[in-house]
Parts: structure tokens; sequence; C-alpha cells
């Protein structure tokens, strides 16, 4: 499964187990967070890819991370990654979980605009 699949499943899943199973249409979700309801649709079935900060409007709407969106990776712990955590360690608890949010879409931003695929929208012009 590609990339921007794995996102349109995880939305559609999201959206039909919202509420602990009851759901949520396409158009309800679409006005609690302000986009056009075919937008959704073609976010579920993958003809359009929500951009970045979409998937953060929907993770806030959902109560979820970013990184759920994406596909599960393997993850190491570096030099600069045990040097975060350290780091992170005397952080305030709101300020702890900016700095997550914060990683989190950055982590997300390389992931998913490395990769091709349609937006909603037109193609821009070709110049002559």
């Amino acid at each position: 499964m590609d990339l921007f699949d794995y996102v349109a499943q995880q939305i559609r899943e999201l959206r039909r187990t919202y509420n602990s199973g009851e759901g949520l249409s396409q158009e309800m979700l679409a006005n609690k967070i302000g986009v056009a309801p075919n937008t959704i649709s073609r976010w579920e079935t993958g003809a359009y890819r929500p951009d970045l900060m979409d998937l953060e409007t929907l993770a806030r709407f959902f109560g979820k991370s970013i990184l759920y969106f994406l596909p599960p990776e393997d993850i190491t712990a570096d030099e600069n990654t045990v040097a975060l955590l350290r780091t992170a360690k005397g952080l305030l608890p709101a300020d702890l979980e900016e700095v997550r949010r914060y990683a989190e879409f950055r982590r997300a931003r390389a992931l998913y605009e490395s990769k091709g695929r349609p937006r909603a929208g037109r193609k821009p012009k070709k110049e002559k």
C-alpha cells in the first residue's frame, strides 16, 4: 500500500469509528473542519491528497498525532534523538506538548512531501 492510500484509509477509518463507533458522515466532518464534503470523499478515495495543514486539522479534530496518518516506521535513537529526549525531560507539560507536535509535524512533512500525487484544485497554467 502506498503512502497516500494509507492516509486515505486512516481518514476513512477515523471518520467511521468516530464517537465510539457511531461514525460521522463525510458532510458532517467537512463542516466541522471547514472543507467541502466532496473534499473528504476525494481524500478517502485517494483521488486527492490532503496537505499537511489538512492532516494537522484532522489530527486535532480526532485527538490523534499527525503521525497517525503515516505508516509506522522503525525508530532508532541516534545522538540527536537522545539529546532531544534528555532536554525534553525538563520541560513543562504544555511546552513538551508543543515540542512534540512540532517534531511530529516536521517528521510528517519530511515523509509526506517527498511523495507525489495530485492535490485538490486546478493545475497551474504552463508558461508560453
